[in-house]
């Protein structure tokens, strides 16, 4: 039995057939470097990003950014080498000790002369115990031969073959369980799935090091969230018996003071208001510490979309009055941007835009903006069948709480549909505000005033006073290309309609599901429901674009855009005032960059019930190709109507951003 923070790392060397004893805390601190990166998975290093302090695991120092202590030499002398690994013990480790070794992720390009490769050879012996600790292996030996000799016992300017030869073997050794686990002055977490059960800190489980310092993470998160930010985690006790495999751990908390939030200072702000910045963070110095309030603060700022950077910087310890001094600090982007784009589908043809946006109007992050469109370009070419659009939006954040927006909006538009055409103007103004970080809601006035003309009524007019308001829960990982969670939007828009002098009610609600079925989120299920109902007078009075239609990229791919609708007796087609839709896609990523899909999609539109699955159902059926890029998925989807009727498109192409939903 022994103590891990004194640990030997043994190197078999088989030219001379000797022991190489390496003591983990001393020697290989000489050789220090990236190494707790695959010690650790990227999640828990995340959520200890800013806060963390030194925690030592097996004389490694777990939260330190560390350097390498005996850089690299910089030679001008390229020595191309190949490097061949071998695992006994565990072949199924190979994988690890390849992602952990720095020769062989380095093997195409030649090092920096003999004394480089040696170095990183050097160095490789820790990176590569540390992926052997992490899969609970404690008692291993590398052997890095170099040419034959071990790695270790080169001199920087020993005489090297060209190209070099380098042989990485390992001896995975016993596998190790957990013994004894103990955390000495423990408190509750708040989440249960952050429990040490849930993480495997088990006794009789496989005995990983970043189970050791997931447990640690927890403890102190624990202890952070019940206010006190300078907790500290002691690992005296960590041992290892090689003669039954067992780790016995025993992690000490030492809690240090209770804090609240102290002074709030902001730096880096220029052309944004600095009480505003505080103001809108939503902290309030007195209030009781919270990690996961600094949490949101940073969400806060970052969603007013004028900071490229944001830290919240705590003070290095407790006042003895017991506050904890916060610092904000921002860099601010450039206040003005424009941009283009373009969307196309063989059905509704060439889609051009063009926005111009300023970020900070009056210096508190007020949002103004210009968007512009041309659609429906088509060959040949026909002006009278163009959509225009001209749209500004003004949105003032941080109204009467830091979580309420206050929006403005005016639209001018002409559209032309499959089946109507529409020229309008609408204003509308609000209050969108946000309940938690999943549950957001708007609400507002609008009042449009618009003409309307199709084959089935002509020319009518309408003069529309209307509110509206929705609510929204949004658990998605990703808005452009969700693996994992749902979103669900439920709505109502009660209006009064003044040519006619009618009132209704339109309701809509909908909801996305995504289920993750491989490791990586290489496949992927993901659904889509959606219904409306309209409650009023008769279709003939009521303006089309508040009844329902399906059909288009986002609803029933393989039909063209509200095409999908009511048909009447002598073959025209109107909207409806209930709607059913449904989506099932397929996901399957091929790589990092290429992924397919394939789907099925389905609409109902009626006039008078909201389920029927009869003639009425419109089905349409595809497969698509995804390039993933930094801003989301480029997406090509072909679709096929399976029961078109006269007039609909036998086969529809889109191209687009982010998923179809």
């Amino acid at each position: 039995m022994f103590n891990v923070s004194g640990a030997i790392l043994a190197a078999r060397a088989d030219a001379a057939d000797r022991l190489i004893e390496r003591k983990v805390l001393r020697s290989l601190q000489r050789f220090r470097t990236f190494w707790p990166g695959f010690l650790v998975a990227g999640v828990f290093l995340m959520a200890s990003a800013g806060n963390a302090q030194a925690f030592s695991l097996f004389g490694f120092k777990l939260f330190e950014n560390e350097t390498e202590a005996a850089a690299e030499a910089v030679i001008a002398d390229p020595r191309t080498y190949g490097v061949d690994i071998s695992v006994a013990g565990n072949e199924d480790l190979g994988a690890s000790v390849r992602a952990a070794s720095a020769l062989w992720d380095g093997r195409d390009a030649p090092a920096s002369g003999a004394a480089g490769l040696l170095a990183t050879a050097r160095a490789d012996y820790r990176r590569i115990q540390a992926a052997l600790y992490n899969a609970g292996y404690y008692g291993g030996t590398i052997s890095i031969l170099v040419d034959g000799k071990e790695a270790a016992g080169l001199a920087p300017d020993a005489t090297l073959d060209d190209p070099i030869k380098v042989a990485i073997k390992i001896n995975t050794g016993p596998l190790f369980h957990f013994g004894t686990v103990r955390i000495v002055n423990q408190t509750e977490a708040k989440d249960a799935a952050t429990s040490f059960d849930a993480i495997g800190f088990v006794s009789g489980n496989v005995a990983r090091a970043g189970t050791v310092r997931q447990a640690a993470l927890i403890a102190r998160q624990a202890w952070r969230q019940r206010g006190y930010p300078k907790v500290e985690v002691k690992d005296d006790d960590i041992t290892a018996d090689h003669k039954t495999s067992l780790l016995d751990v025993t992690l000490s908390i030492v809690p240090g003071a209770h804090a609240v939030i102290g002074a709030i200072a902001v730096d880096g702000a220029e052309a944004v208001n600095a009480d505003f910045i505080i103001r809108q963070s939503g902290l309030v110095p007195g209030q009781d510490y919270d990690p996961d309030d600094l949490e949101r603060a940073r969400e806060r700022l970052n969603g007013l979309d004028v900071f490229g950077a944001i830290r919240i910087v705590e003070a290095d310890a407790v006042g003895p009055d017991g506050s904890l001094p916060l610092t904000i600090t921002v860099k601010e982007r450039k206040p003005r941007r424009a941009g283009i784009g373009a969307s196309f589908s063989t059905t509704d043809g060439l889609g051009t835009e063009a926005y111009w946006l300023h970020r900070n109007l009056f210096g508190e992050a007020e949002r103004l903006k210009l968007v512009t469109k041309l659609a429906g370009i088509s060959v040949p070419v026909q002006s009278s069948e163009f959509d225009y659009y001209l749209g500004g939006t003004f949105t003032k954040p941080g109204i009467l709480t830091p979580d309420t927006d206050f929006l403005a909006e005016m639209i001018a538009q002409r559209t032309v549909l499959a089946r109507y055409t529409e020229t309008s103007i609408l204003a509308k103004t609000g209050l969108s505000h946000d309940f938690s970080p999943t549950l957001s809601g708007e609400a507002g006035i609008a009042v449009e005033q618009a003409n309307y003309h199709d084959d089935v009524y002509g020319w009518r007019d309408f003069s529309v006073l209307g509110a509206y308001s929705n609510l929204t829960y949004d658990t998605r990982n990703d808005k452009t290309d969700a693996t994992r969670g749902i979103y669900a939007q439920v709505s109502a828009e009660p209006f009064y309609e003044a040519q006619y002098g009618n009132t209704a009610l339109v309701m809509n609600a909908e909801a996305r599901g995504y289920l993750s079925l491989a490791d990586h989120d290489r496949f992927v299920l993901a659904a889509r429901a959606a219904m409306g109902v309209l409650l009023g007078p008769s279709i003939a009075e009521i303006p089309p674009d508040k009844l329902f239609f399906a059909g288009g990229g986002g609803s029933v791919r393989g039909f063209s855009y509200r095409s999908i609708g009511v048909e009447t007796g002598s073959g025209t087609v109107t909207g409806g005032k209930f709607l059913t839709e449904a989506s099932l896609e397929a996901r399957v990523r091929l790589s990092d960059t290429f992924g397919a899909v394939a789907f099925v999609d389905a609409g109902y539109v009626a006039a008078d019930s909201l389920i029927n699955i009869g003639d009425g159902t419109r089905v349409g059926v595809g497969a698509g190709l995804r390039y993933y890029t930094g801003f989301g998925p480029l997406r090509l989807d072909f679709a096929i109507p399976l029961n078109r009727r006269d007039g609909d498109p036998r086969y529809a192409l889109y191209i687009g951003i982010g998923q179809a939903f």
